[in-house]
């Protein structure tokens, strides 16, 4: 049996630890040349970060995965007005604001209120993310502008069919209490006339109402409400009307309790013109419908509110003139209700789509994107968790 001894590696001699600690040295020598190197570029990109943060126009903030603001450039620090390193992100943003357009927040300035679109990206690593904060104060502005500027034009071109549209109910009541002075009227006729001259001031009444809140545009103020609580209003107004002309009317609200944050009334209005277009234009024995959806467009996540009738139906070569204000198919028609639900839908960041076959149908479709929800879900959630 071998002994431990005839088991055991034969001892180095001197020659071979010479090699070996000659290899170790090589090899020691190699990687502190290559840590050195990598430190001189760390410190190259480090530099060049420090200096591409401050000379960057938008704010940036590193927030690490304590919700604490570990890095902040210049920028961000002069939108919030002083030193944001060691601060929770949480605090921070409880000073934006949702606005009206997604991926859009409103900050208070010391130099007026400021507009920033707010964006997050990840580390790969999980353990930071970096926020992005583009002021587009002047975009903003611009955009207000452009609005105005596009409703003055509309105005612009309304001017001419405004002498006809108020000179004609404007006679008629002239007329009608011209006729009131004749003595041989008997209270039957001339109640009558009376309630038929009422009746054409009010229409003046409506037309002069539609042509304010056209030039005007969205500018109420704005507030957060439910979804389903403003399509429950619209069933409670509207299914009276419908069942009053013997229309079957339906209505569902499948967007899972989502909040809006914009004007209320001012978009109870145009669902309501929408379908009341729809009731009138339907005979009696058809159906209405209002149905509220959520979904997915180019800018995110979004409501449909969509509205659809059995009735007649739109011929294609009007349909592309539906929007223009003063155009009505209808003889007591202002002409300006869907150019003022188109103008309130995109006073929204929204629109307002209509496919219609004659004969058959029409459905109209506001799309409104969810501004609270896509906007204050990252500040107050995704961005602060």
């Amino acid at each position: 049996m071998p002994t431990t001894a005839e088991n055991a590696a034969p001892p180095l001699d001197a020659a071979q630890l010479a090699e070996a600690f000659a290899l170790f040295n090589r090899a020691s020598e190699e990687l502190s040349t290559a840590y050195n190197a990598l430190q001189g570029q760390v410190v190259q990109l480090t530099e060049r970060l420090t200096v591409l943060m401050g000379a960057l126009p938008a704010g940036v903030v590193v927030v690490d995965r304590a919700d604490r603001v570990v890095q902040a450039n210049r920028a961000a620090e002069q939108l919030f007005g002083g030193e944001l390193n060691g601060q929770a992100w949480r605090e921070v943003a409880d000073h934006l604001k949702a606005t009206e357009t997604p991926g859009e927040m409103a900050l208070a300035h010391a130099d007026g209120d400021r507009r920033l679109a707010v964006s997050e990206t990840a580390l790969e690593s999980g353990d930071e993310r970096i926020l992005l904060l583009h002021d587009v104060t002047e975009t903003y502005r611009m955009r207000l502008a452009a609005e105005r500027n596009e409703r003055l034009a509309a105005m612009g071109e309304m001017v001419a069919g405004l002498a006809h549209q108020l000179r004609t109910p404007l006679a008629a009541a002239l007329l009608y209490t011209g006729n009131l002075r004749q003595a041989e009227l008997g209270p039957a006729e001339r109640a009558k006339v009376a309630e038929r001259a009422i009746e054409r001031m009010r229409y003046l009444e409506r037309l002069i109402r539609d042509m304010l809140l056209f030039a005007r545009g969205d500018s109420l103020g704005r507030q957060d409400f439910g979804v389903c609580d403003l399509a429950a209003e619209l069933t409670h107004t509207l299914e009276p009307l419908a069942r009053a002309r013997q229309i079957e009317f339906a209505s569902a609200c499948e967007c899972g309790d989502m909040n809006l944050h914009g004007d209320r009334k001012a978009l109870g209005g145009a669902l309501t013109n929408l379908l009341e277009n729809a009731i009138q234009a339907t005979e009696p024995g058809g159906r209405v419908s209002c149905t509220v959806c959520h979904g997915t467009g180019p800018l995110g996540a979004e409501v449909r509110f969509v509205v659809s009738d059995t009735g007649r139906g739109i011929p294609p070569e009007l349909q592309a003139r539906l929007f223009d204000p003063f155009f009505t198919t209808r003889a007591e028609g202002t002409g300006l209700g869907l150019a003022i639900a188109r103008g309130v839908a995109r006073g929204h960041g929204g629109d307002i789509t209509l496919t219609s076959t004659p004969g058959l149908g029409t459905t109209f479709t506001l799309t409104l994107p969810l501004c609270a929800d896509a906007v204050r879900e990252p500040v107050g959630g995704a961005l602060a968790s």
